[in-house]
């Protein structure tokens, strides 16, 4: 299992505000360098086989304009692609819809940076949880990812990622998540009580704590 004190650490997250038709949205930023080129990092974000070893089992047409659905988790529309360097979607969940972009980025010597914008409005389920309602889901799967490219054959069990996450490994990668978000938050404006106070919440949804 990686460390998860450094998988935290070389993860970078930024919030941003931005306008849309129906109003006020949050911009979450998370990104990492792995130790892939950028062709390889292509297949590992757009291939079903691949992307289930990593995140979930995908069904769908993973192609512009296609369809696509995680399973037990969120589906939506491919927007736009530009392989090997882009990719855009909608996010619909639970009766909601958000925004996802993939941008990947040579940082020479075979290296390569992955970044995910996910753009959201703001509502009750953000005022209470505040990014990490989102942003731990999305370091989860950086984890995820980081583990992959440490041993890209080796399938998802899915009842070690389970038993991993009641741990109290697990447990502290969600704390130390939810902190990390909160930091984010802070340097985006929001008071320190109220970002503890959302990241606290967030700690709590994900543990039952």
């Amino acid at each position: 299992m990686i460390d998860v004190t450094e998988q935290i650490s070389s993860v970078q997250r930024t919030l941003g505000d931005t306008t849309l038709e129906a109003g006020e949205a949050r911009v979450l930023t998370i990104s990492q360098v792995y130790d892939t080129d950028i062709d390889d990092m292509w297949d590992v974000v757009t291939v079903a086989d691949r992307i289930e070893r990593w995140f979930l089992p995908i069904s769908g047409e993973l192609r512009e304009g296609g369809k696509y659905q995680f399973e037990g988790n969120a589906g939506g529309t491919i927007t736009a692609c530009d392989k090997p360097r882009s990719f855009a979607a909608t996010w619909e969940f639970g009766g909601g819809i958000s925004w996802i972009e993939v941008r990947l980025t040579p940082e020479g010597d075979g290296r390569t940076r992955f970044l995910l914008e996910h753009t959201a409005h703001v509502d009750d389920h953000w005022d209470q949880f505040g990014p990490g309602a989102v942003g731990v889901g999305w370091d989860s799967g950086l984890l995820g990812l980081a583990m992959h490219l440490a041993a890209p054959e080796a399938p998802r069990d899915n009842d070690a990622i389970m038993a991993w996450m009641v741990s109290d490994e697990g447990k502290r990668f969600l704390e130390l998540s939810s902190s990390a978000w909160a930091a984010a938050d802070i340097a985006a404006g929001t008071a320190p009580a109220e970002a503890e106070k959302r990241a606290a919440a967030t700690y709590a949804a994900y543990t039952g704590s």
